[in-house]
């Protein structure tokens, strides 16, 4: 009986996960992305690199690009119905997409870009961190991205990948001790960033890139260092410029705008 009831508990905490993965999720919109706009949608960060890019086709093209980025929540319905295309902004964060955008299969998905995670300091570096070591005094306040079970967000867990790559469970615990805010999302991380008056923030190249007056990078070193990925689905009834434009992000012209937020092939 025991086990029977294990195995219960088991099916509807797993039915429970997938109910909440999938909230957003509205069978009765059809999704149709003809309208001759390429409509992309996703998570905030990538978009400022995609925008430079989608700049330079439309002007090239004459094709309009329209990308929508943040919280989930704020875009979902209309991505449902006219995404093109969907990025994510790390692996896990595609695979929960996959969970509402139910024309999306995991076989669709082209990872297209990497970026490296690294520590955002205040313009001028006023606490002189250099390193992931410099993170662990007494003193030193932290702010990192997760999603904490409810929020879909490229942060989840990367402060504990970073923290715990050598193996160290001390540098965990330190790590932890120095955490001031744990925050659904990047947005909300650079906010509460300025608001705590942080010291440093586990995130990506292109907030720092993007808002020099107030963030300086520290790069991590390559025994600690974290990579994620930027990937895109591309949707079953999309405009035919949509694979075009996919197809120009890859070119070398896209890669040097791409390149100037932080993100390689």
């Amino acid at each position: 009986m025991r086990i029977s009831g294990f195995i219960l508990f088991a099916v509807l905490t797993a039915q429970a996960a997938h109910a909440q993965e999938s909230a957003l999720y509205d069978p009765s919109i059809k999704q149709d992305a003809k309208d001759g706009v390429v409509r992309l949608y996703g998570a905030g960060g990538p978009h400022t690199a995609l925008q430079k890019v989608a700049n330079v086709w439309q002007q090239e093209t004459g094709n309009k690009v329209e990308i929508t980025a943040g919280p989930e929540t704020k875009w979902s319905k209309k991505a449902q119905a006219d995404a093109d295309i969907i990025w994510g902004t790390a692996e896990q964060s595609m695979t929960a997409f996959l969970e509402t955008y139910k024309t999306l299969s995991s076989d669709q998905v082209m990872p297209i870009y990497l970026r490296p995670a690294i520590v955002a300091v205040k313009t001028g570096n006023p606490k002189g961190i250099k390193d992931f070591d410099d993170l662990l005094a007494d003193g030193v306040k932290i702010v990192v991205t997760e999603g904490s079970g409810v929020a879909n967000t490229s942060g989840t867990g990367v402060w504990e990948d970073i923290a715990g790559r050598t193996g160290s469970l001390e540098d965990v615990t330190a790590f932890r001790k120095n955490i001031v805010a744990y925050e659904h999302g990047s947005g909300a991380s650079f906010k509460a960033f300025k608001d705590m008056d942080a010291d440093a923030w586990i995130t990506w190249p292109n907030w720092s890139a993007t808002n020099p007056d107030v963030l300086e990078t520290v790069e991590l070193s390559q025994d600690r260092v974290i990579w994620r990925d930027l990937s895109v689905a591309l949707a079953p009834t999309a405009d035919p410029e949509a694979q075009a434009f996919l197809d120009y992000l890859l070119t070398d012209k896209a890669k040097a705008l791409m390149a100037s937020e932080g993100w390689v092939r």
